[in-house]
């Protein structure tokens, strides 16, 4: 500025002219220098904050020392490299900056390296969202997660600190960002080695490669470079749930190759094909007789399957799962995942089949049923169930036997066993039968009395006369109740002398009637009744008082002669006795 102030005072002693010129000559030792650009600067001072430089132009610049990390081996007269920043700021002076200089020369690298293709070093040293900052050459570069490694990368932290090569793949001028990329050159690597694992691969070749990922469907295995398929069921001869029970991520894994497609570069890889079959001798390992524990991996209507060991399965169907409880469903016994004894069966080794049973481990309780319940013994039951034909009675726990409806009762006409007896209800029996063989017991509970019909054939020989009590009416006839809980059988022909247009109205279920005995059958249990009969030489006064309080038409048995019975009744009486 002095040397400015000098010209400005001498010039009052120059023409026009020779200012001019003399301005020319000045400007013309002074530098061409342009803002935002590297220039060289020569060190006039050193000072305690600031360096001075030359630069070359009118004025003098000044750069802060903590931008010259090697102040101590700088010297007056030393030259360095800055950026000029600004020619003059707000205070007229020039804007320098050797840590700009500094950025700029590698910047101008880092952009060089992108276009060229080069591989720079730098050193990972923060992680942030989305991937990891890496310093290179003394830049922040952002490294995305994606571009960290063919494989998937579970931990970033452990990669901080590690040097490591990189690729440019994406520089932003205005903002100075760049972006870098480690796995663009892992892939340039493997390239090769893929080629040459895709040409050499053939089927049944054993290789080694490592867990890439874990899905639902099986797990992928890089085998350097190339990727592999095993399905879940090429993973285990045994039954499993989710691939990760078999194997980890990142473990090394040896697999071998079941088919592949060149074109579509799709690899059918297995694991349990390097292990033996488990079926292979396995007559040996498992006769039928051996005591054997699973646990249990399936259940159905039908039976549990139990895995014995890996790959084989054997099946306990309901019938082999206890001797006396009445399964109606393997869940009432065993529940899923539960480890269980049981014991072989048979062996199908061609079906690859195994049957089990479970209540072969036990006593069989039937092989001395017949000393625990000896015909003709009594014994007490809770009615188990109620059928058409007879009651089930369960005599101890998985012990049943059956009541036939016939065996209920001697006298009278049961049509359902529930007249007689209900679910749950303790009923004392008699042992009539019994079926080792088809594990059958047959039961009474009319046996528990004498057979009544010995001593009727006196109490209802025929012409006796008798009154009874309708419990029943049927289209041939009633059905009634006698003294001494017998049931006796009066044919529509033996109610009325004429014929009786509805027989519901006429009678009614408790109606008493004079009755006489005109048929017994103790053998067949048949008794036949008739109330005509009865009222045949009786006053009309009797007949008439019968005939008005059931509104039937008008009867003479003076004169009439017995009425024989019908071949219809006939059968119904058969029927009846039969029932």
């Amino acid at each position: 500025m002095a040397q400015e102030k000098d010209v400005l005072i001498d010039e009052k002693l120059y023409t026009d002219e020779e200012m001019k010129q003399m301005m020319e000559m000045y400007e013309g030792t002074l530098g061409k220098i342009t803002q935002g650009e590297i220039v060289k600067g020569r060190i006039v001072f050193i000072g305690q904050n600031d360096i001075s430089l030359d630069i070359g132009f009118k004025s003098e610049g000044t750069v802060p020392v903590n931008e010259f990390p090697n102040i101590k081996e700088l010297k007056v007269g030393d030259e360095v490299e800055v950026f000029l920043e600004s020619i003059e700021d707000k205070d007229g002076q020039m804007v320098l900056s050797r840590k700009r200089a500094d950025f700029m020369r590698v910047w101008e690298k880092v952009t060089r390296s992108f276009e060229t293709g080069e591989v720079i070093q730098g050193k990972i040293i923060r992680r942030i969202k989305g991937g990891l900052v890496v310093d290179v050459l003394g830049i922040d570069a952002f490294l995305p997660g994606s571009q960290i490694d063919v494989r998937p990368v579970r931990d970033f932290d452990a990669l901080i600190g590690r040097d490591m090569d990189f690729r440019v793949v994406k520089v932003n001028h205005p903002s100075e960002n760049i972006v870098v990329s480690h796995k663009i050159l892992v892939e340039e690597e493997l390239a090769d080695q893929r080629k040459g694992i895709l040409a050499g691969l053939e089927k049944g070749q054993i290789l080694e490669g490592i867990v890439k990922a874990i899905a639902d469907f099986g797990v992928f295995i890089d085998l350097g470079g190339v990727d592999g398929l095993v399905h879940i069921t090429d993973l285990s001869w045994g039954r499993i749930q989710h691939p990760s029970e078999v194997v980890k991520l990142d473990q090394t894994v040896n697999v071998v190759v079941l088919d592949f497609d060149q074109e579509k570069r799709r690899i059918s890889l297995g694991m349990k094909q390097l292990m033996p079959h488990p079926w292979e001798k396995i007559d040996e390992r498992y006769p039928v007789g051996t005591k054997v524990s699973g646990r249990v991996v399936s259940l159905t209507d039908y039976g549990a399957f139990i895995e014995i060991e890996k790959g084989i399965e054997g099946l306990i169907h309901i019938s082999e799962m206890s001797w006396t409880q009445h399964v109606k469903h393997p869940s009432q016994m065993v529940s899923m995942g539960q480890v269980i004894e049981a014991v072989i069966l048979s062996l199908d080794v061609s079906g690859k089949k195994i049957s089990l049973g479970m209540k072969q481990l036990e006593p069989d309780p039937w092989n001395t049923i017949l000393a625990k319940y000896p015909i003709g013994s009594r014994h007490k039951g809770s009615v188990r169930n109620l059928t058409n034909f007879g009651v089930f009675v369960e005599l101890e726990q998985g012990i049943d036997g059956l009541i036939h409806i016939s065996d209920l009762s001697w006298t009278k006409k049961i049509r359902h066993p529930g007249e007689v007896v209900k679910k749950g209800e303790q009923i004392e029996v008699i042992i009539l039968g019994i079926d080792v063989e088809q594990r059958r017991i047959s039961l009474g509970h009319k046996q528990l009395n004498d057979n009544p019909w010995d001593t009727f054939s006196s109490a209802y020989r025929v012409g006796t006369d008798i009154e009874g009590k309708i419990v029943r009416i049927i289209e041939k006839g009633v059905i009634v109740e006698l003294p001494a809980g017998v049931d006796g059988f009066v044919p529509l022909s033996q109610l009325s002398q004429t014929p009786i247009k509805n027989l519901a109205e006429a009678f009614q279920v408790g109606d008493a009637l004079p009755m006489t005995v005109i048929e017994f059958d103790g053998e067949s249990k048949k008794i036949v009744l008739s109330v005509v009969e009865h009222l045949r030489g009786k006053e009309q006064k009797v007949i008439d008082e019968y005939v008005a309080k059931h509104k039937l038409p008008p009867i003479t048995l003076k004169d009439a002669l017995p009425i024989a019975l019908t071949a219809d009744e006939k059968r119904a009486i058969d029927e009846e006795s039969r029932k």
